[in-house]
């Protein structure tokens, strides 16, 4: 890419040695059309109200408020989006079929420590004229933020940052997520087994199997995304660094006896590990 702020070589030079066009260089895309961005901020805010709706309720909905809502139209805006309908269809959170899957691990296990289960998800991120995309490691037990990232596409590079910045951290004894095509990607699983990870995935059409991160969702997203109207992706960044500092070193939760997650996260750990070493002859 042409850097314009601070080049070394004048913006014709430049061109002519990339065999282009001087006016290619200034050339930028179109964004996406208002009125497409507003209808996928609206399936956002009912998806994340309702993580059960698939694209049929949503489009029932969006017609209860006059808004045109071919069904057809909501499926393909929810691929975009990230979305699993429970509808059937091709979508991107759909697993790709030369893929393994998991079994749910989860059903009615106790989460007795940090770092017993980790769940890893992907959400949508409303900016002004855009969106973007967000990905969380999220430890059950002390609903402690492990590592996220944000990009604005849908690439796989963003969930191995992520899940490989909270490896770096720590290793838990179960990574659960849903079966979409990145978690079940051999770069993403190979990073978990690599760690000795056992892998769960979420049953088909149960975006309530991983319930703790839902939640988490629904706080970014009420408490922050929604009360911003970020203009910018370095806006988003920045606001949601704020919120996860926020969340897990400020915020009191309530499942937690009033402690904030990283307390809960920092000294059950100690705890373990305390307990680990008088167990060692």
């Amino acid at each position: 890419m042409v850097e314009r702020e601070g080049a070394e070589l004048p913006l014709a030079v430049q061109a002519g040695l990339l065999g282009l066009s001087r006016s290619s260089l200034y050339y930028r895309p179109a964004g996406p059309p208002p009125a497409g961005v507003a209808l996928k901020h609206r399936i956002d805010e009912i998806s994340t109200r309702y993580p059960f709706y698939g694209s049929r309720r949503i489009a029932v909905t969006l017609r209860r408020e006059g808004l045109v809502a071919n069904r057809k139209a909501i499926q393909r805006h929810m691929r975009e989006m990230g979305i699993e309908g429970i509808a059937p269809g091709p979508n991107t959170s759909a697993r790709r079929l030369e893929h393994r899957r998991y079994p749910y691990l989860l059903r009615g296990l106790p989460i007795a420590r940090p770092d017993h289960v980790w769940g890893v998800d992907i959400t949508y991120i409303r900016l002004r004229a855009g969106w973007m995309y967000l990905v969380a490691v999220l430890d059950w037990y002390s609903r402690y933020v492990v590592a996220w990232a944000l990009d604005q596409t849908l690439e796989l590079g963003f969930v191995l940052e992520a899940m490989g910045a909270a490896l770096s951290r720590a290793t838990p004894g179960i990574g659960n997520s849903d079966q979409g095509s990145h978690f079940t990607s051999p770069q993403y699983l190979g990073l978990l087994t690599g760690a000795a990870v056992r892998i769960s995935m979420d049953g088909r059409g149960r975006a309530l199997d991983n319930v703790f991160t839902e939640r988490l969702w629904r706080s970014v997203k009420y408490a922050e995304v929604c009360s911003k109207d970020y203009a910018s992706p370095k806006e988003a960044r920045q606001g949601l660094e704020r919120y996860f500092a926020f969340y897990n070193h400020e915020r009191p939760h309530q499942a937690l006896a009033y402690q904030t997650p990283a307390a809960m996260y920092a000294t059950k750990r100690q705890d373990v590990g305390a307990a680990s070493d008088g167990e060692r002859p």
